[in-house]
């Protein structure tokens, strides 16, 4: 059974997820020590953590960051704040999927489902150049290093690889990564993107990704 960690300090809307989890065939569990977030996030080894922005102490978005640093969980932002900024930022610090508060319950399982199923079938190690992914352990590696991959960027580097040059539309890999082209817009895409992009800079592959203006990408 997947254990779902919920870190949200409203007791009603904590509650409220579990019994949905929990009814659902999860094991929600609800994280009630802010003191010490991230060490009991640690603690608690989920498969995957619903995170609210506006928490005591150290906010969502920087306690994303921290998580982000250490571990490779998927992360869904469950929030009230209702901007473009904010799903933007919170991609960018490795969230795997956003939904704001009053959210749509069957929406909420219906992402968290498919996030399931992409680790399922992205399980294989694949090869880019002197590159080693696995999708399982969502890192990449070369010989002498290794860099953790978050689950949409590794998403997008397993559908470029699949692709391998031939061009990829945006609209292609917004199909891939959420099966439903509103979950993402065209920010979220490229700040995805663009930190892929500086991850393969950091072994070497500059020029890996190139952009096909008005086209797509396309991985050399």
């Amino acid at each position: 059974m997947k254990k779902i960690l919920i870190v949200e300090d409203d007791t009603s809307i904590s509650s409220e997820l579990k019994d949905l989890l929990d009814n659902s065939g999860y094991n929600g569990i609800i994280l009630k020590d802010f003191e010490n977030t991230f060490e009991e996030i640690k603690k608690e080894s989920p498969d995957l953590v619903l995170l609210d922005i506006n928490i005591p102490k150290l906010n969502g978005e920087m306690l994303l960051q921290k998580i982000r640093k250490e571990s490779n969980v998927p992360v869904i932002m469950v929030t009230s704040k209702n901007t473009e900024a904010d799903e933007v930022l919170s991609m960018s610090y490795g969230a795997d999927d956003y939904i704001t508060k009053p959210y749509n319950p069957t929406i909420l399982l219906l992402r968290i489902n498919a996030i399931f199923k992409r680790m399922e079938n992205n399980s294989a190690i694949l090869t880019y150049k002197d590159l080693q992914l696995d999708p399982k352990k969502g890192i990449i590696k070369s010989p002498k290093e290794e860099l953790l991959l978050t689950k949409n960027e590794m998403l997008i580097f397993t559908f470029l690889l699949a692709n391998k040059g031939n061009i990829v539309t945006r609209d292609e890999l917004m199909t891939d990564l959420w099966n439903n082209n509103s979950y993402i817009n065209d920010n979220a895409l490229n700040v995805n993107v663009s930190r892929l992009r500086a991850k393969l800079t950091d072994f070497g592959y500059d020029d890996a990704i190139e952009t096909r203006k008005g086209l797509g990408y396309i991985l050399k």
